[in-house]
């Protein structure tokens, strides 16, 4: 069986379900391809947990004693979380199948499935989630490179991206040309621009105000 490689090292795969024979068997299934798997028997020991920063996904069943996973996958939408969620049932039907979906789930897969078809999921979810992180990542490095723009070198930057011309960025802020040309020379070296085009697509992620 192949394995599964990422850029970033060691993702994990959480399961929770309440069965132990599923559990095993998926954990069996997950390591044998080179993947780092925890499993719980329920919602509440994945939470009680202290989980690794890294590129991971939830292997969630739908029916689970107390809290269903469809309960669990609605409280973690509420708090944010962006962990990529696929869900296993044995009792699935097609408005659970939808609710779960509208709700963000990567997958859904009636038991019993087949081992190539949730290790497919598993990696497409693990890849979603190392891009965020990689966006989320360079945004965060963005950021600080933004915050040493001057008030004045973000009005500029936002009269750019309104496709403003140099005299035409004068003219609206009262300023010479050259002052201009100042300001916005300044922050392309304080963002790091590689070129005009990229430079308005960085003030366009950080969607300045």
């Amino acid at each position: 069986m192949t394995k599964i490689e990422y850029v970033e090292d060691a993702p994990f795969v959480y399961v929770v379900d309440d069965d132990e024979d599923v559990r095993g068997g998926v954990t069996d299934l997950f390591r044998s391809v080179g993947l780092n798997v925890k499993n719980y028997p329920s919602t509440r020991d994945f939470l009680a947990d202290t989980l690794p920063d890294r590129p991971s996904c939830l292997v969630l069943d739908v029916r689970l004693p107390g809290e269903s996973g469809l309960e669990f996958q609605s409280r973690l939408n509420a708090t944010g979380a962006r962990l990529p969620i696929i869900f296993i049932s044995g009792h699935a039907d097609v408005p659970m199948s939808v609710q779960a979906m509208k709700s963000g789930a990567v997958d859904f897969l009636p038991k019993p499935f087949r081992e190539q078809e949730l290790l497919d999921a598993v990696s497409g979810a693990l890849r979603v989630d190392a891009q965020r992180r990689r966006e989320e990542r360079d945004l965060d490095e963005l950021r600080q490179l933004a915050a040493q723009l001057t008030p004045r070198e973000v009005e500029v930057l936002k009269a750019v991206d309104r496709g403003l011309l140099n005299k035409q960025i004068a003219f609206e802020m009262g300023i010479a040309e050259i002052t201009v040309k100042m300001h916005r020379s300044s922050a392309f070296r304080k963002l790091k621009a590689r070129s005009v085009a990229d430079m308005i697509q960085k003030v366009r992620r950080l969607a300045l105000k």
